[in-house]
């Protein structure tokens, strides 16, 4: 599960929204009493909520932080269209245009997460929501209070036109999520009714839920389908304040935000503006960081972490260091091989190229040894297939066994681990023999495919951070007489290219959740493997990985579903899809020392910058001119 938090919103920028005309009606399929189902103040996916109707706030927050300050970010990923080195459009919910940092948090949703539980919501414009004996109709009841930005009441009318939009109009990614739900009317101002299609997936209604909410009379005089850098209207903690496009971008906090003082809200958006600055290059970025250009930055680039960090302000203690534990799934990171295009059709092939990464020798000479290897899909999640099938598994498997490979049934696939030395013969003769295998040939010229053409890869990124690793890649290969190379391009002309496909092989991370629902389809299922601007970057189209994640979407118990993702997971490393990296499990902040935090972290969220708030005592002995 993915995308229901604002915390994720600000961090990572976006928040899905829509509009489209909804007429004020009541069904007649809604018309019926109200006289069974369940009442609850918040959704999970299995129905365990941790907090009562009546919490004051979150156990990870401070309720008495100050207001006040300013906290400035490099952005660090986004949602669909987003681009984390420009952007030219306020518009993130479309395929068109490189969406701007921080848009989530100028929008409410019905629901919002609590990051201390793995998929629970709790309610925001909805103060409760009933739900149908057979969990197809949600009527979700709105708090009157709540307000847009310029003082209209955010009405029922309002969420159904949202939603309904967001269901036809908006990026193909999130579409696909909304592929469940079915419909949204307006019962009442303050009831919406919500029909999710019978056999819906499990995490449907949270899905709806953590959508946010437009102004049905603002896109009456706006085109939704359209990028734009007027600022839109919202009924969210922060407004759009000042942009340069490209550069920056400046969020101002409401001040008299209409749920303010709501449970879920308590302690949070604590910063009277927030800031995002664009770089280029990460080198650039991190010469700004030292000049306070921008005053809180994680840290991706070991090397910068290593011997970077011996500036001035970090000796004098103005800059801090620090590690903060991360205990969501790591996700996946890897080479992503594109199975679309003929090179990459035999799956030997794809092996083949998995023995010539030396990630022994990159971590220890290129990243100071502060990283582990990834081997799974769902790294660091109890979702990771290890050893051979449990009895659960093979139940889940043996329908399919004709239709897959022997492998899934042995040890599950763990990436070769080699000597050291960078070039390690014995796993290269094992990646030579692979290609012989699969009708690869040698000429003078160096390898050819078995069609005759010869056997090139371009590794294309939108930035050099990867550079020095993927060149060590790139070495083995030419020594087994693959034509390879290192492509850095334009992040407009990347994002062009990924949408359409246009790639030998691209890095990737994304992570699934602690509950691993429709982003699995996203990320692997075959409806998504040619629809432009999906994640599906490997062009996965496995009609058994279909059937399992359909399974996955409706099990009802978190241990069942435990079993299916393992089992997707070894179908999935038997593929060799992927050249599966590395990862972390940890943040590696630095920030000027202007800020505070509360005395407990969440579980599954760093808070920044939703919980953490500006320090004034310390700002002043620090004393920032530009702060």
């Amino acid at each position: 599960m993915r995308g229901f938090s604002r915390r994720s919103v600000l961090r990572f920028g976006t928040g899905f929204f829509g509009t489209l005309g909804v007429s004020f009606r009541l069904p007649a399929a809604f018309a019926e009493p109200q006289t069974t189902g369940t009442e609850t103040h918040g959704l999970s996916i299995f129905g365990d909520l941790a907090l009562p109707a009546n919490f004051p706030h979150f156990d990870y927050v401070n309720p008495q932080a100050p207001k006040g300050g300013i906290m400035i970010l490099q952005p660090s990923g986004g949602g669909p269209n987003s681009n984390p080195t420009s952007f030219n459009s306020l518009n993130v919910y479309i395929l068109k245009g490189d969406g701007a940092a921080g848009m989530g948090a100028v929008f409410d949703s019905l629901m919002v997460s609590n990051a201390d539980e793995p998929d629970a919501l709790y309610g925001l414009v909805a103060k409760k929501v009933w739900i149908s004996p057979d969990k197809n109709l949600y009527r979700f009841y709105l708090r009157k209070e709540a307000r847009f930005h310029d003082g209209t009441p955010l009405t029922a009318q309002d969420v159904a036109f949202s939603l309904m939009t967001m269901k036809t109009k908006s990026h193909p990614v999130i579409r696909q999520s909304l592929r469940d739900f079915d419909s949204a009317d307006a019962e009442a101002d303050d009831v919406v009714a919500v029909r999710l299609k019978p056999g819906h997936m499990r995490e449907a209604a949270l899905t709806v839920a953590g959508q946010p909410i437009f102004s049905a009379a603002y896109y009456a005089q706006h085109p939704f389908d359209e990028t734009t850098l007027d600022p839109p209207l919202g009924s969210g903690p922060y407004k759009v304040d000042s942009l340069e496009q490209g550069h920056f971008i400046s969020f101002r906090r409401v001040a008299d935000y209409w749920a303010k003082d709501l449970p879920v809200n308590v302690g949070q958006n604590n910063f009277d503006t927030l800031r995002f600055e664009y770089f280029a290059d990460r080198h650039v970025a991190f010469e700004a960081f030292k000049a306070a250009v921008f005053t809180f930055r994680e840290e991706f680039t070991s090397a910068i972490w290593a011997t970077g960090y011996d500036f001035p302000a970090v000796k004098d203690g103005r800059v801090k260091r620090e590690t903060l534990p991360d205990q969501l799934p790591l996700g996946t990171q890897g080479w992503f091989l594109n199975t679309r295009r003929d090179k990459f059709k035999d799956i030997r092939i794809r092996e083949a190229l998995d023995y010539a990464f030396d990630f022994e020798w990159t971590n220890k000479n290129i990243m100071y040894s502060l990283y582990q290897r990834t081997v799974s899909f769902f790294q660091n999640s109890p979702m990771a297939a290890k050893g051979k099938p449990s009895p659960e598994e093979l139940k889940i498997l043996e329908p399919f066994r004709s239709k897959l490979p022997p492998s899934v049934f042995d040890e599950v696939y763990v990436p070769p681990v080699s000597d050291g030395s960078g070039e390690d013969r014995k796993l290269l003769r094992k990646a030579n023999d692979l290609l012989l295998a699969a009708g690869c040939k040698r000429d003078g010229s160096g390898l050819r495919l078995p069609d005759g053409k010869p056997f090139e890869i371009e590794f294309l990124d939108f930035d050099n951070g990867l550079e020095p690793h993927t060149q060590a890649f790139i070495r083995n290969l030419n020594l087994l007489g693959i034509a390879a190379k290192f492509r850095v391009i334009d992040a407009s002309a990347y994002k062009q290219r990924t949408d359409n496909f246009d790639y030998d092989v691209v890095t990737q991370r994304f992570g699934l959740g602690l509950t691993p629902g429709e982003a699995m389809r996203e990320y692997f299922g075959s409806e998504t493997a040619n629809v432009p601007g999906s994640v599906n970057v490997s062009g996965v189209a496995d009609p058994v990985i279909d059937a399992l994640i359909a399974q996955a979407l409706i099990v009802d118990t978190r241990e069942k579903l435990s079993n299916i993702c393992r089992s997707i997971d070894r179908i999935l490393r038997a593929g060799h899809y992927w050249v599966p990296m590395w990862n972390r499990p940890n943040h590696l902040v630095a920030y000027w020392d202007l800020f505070s935090r509360p005395a407990k972290s969440a579980k599954y969220d760093v808070g920044v910058p939703s919980t953490w708030w500006y320090d004034e005592a310390k700002a002043a002995r620090i004393d920032l001119p530009s702060h």
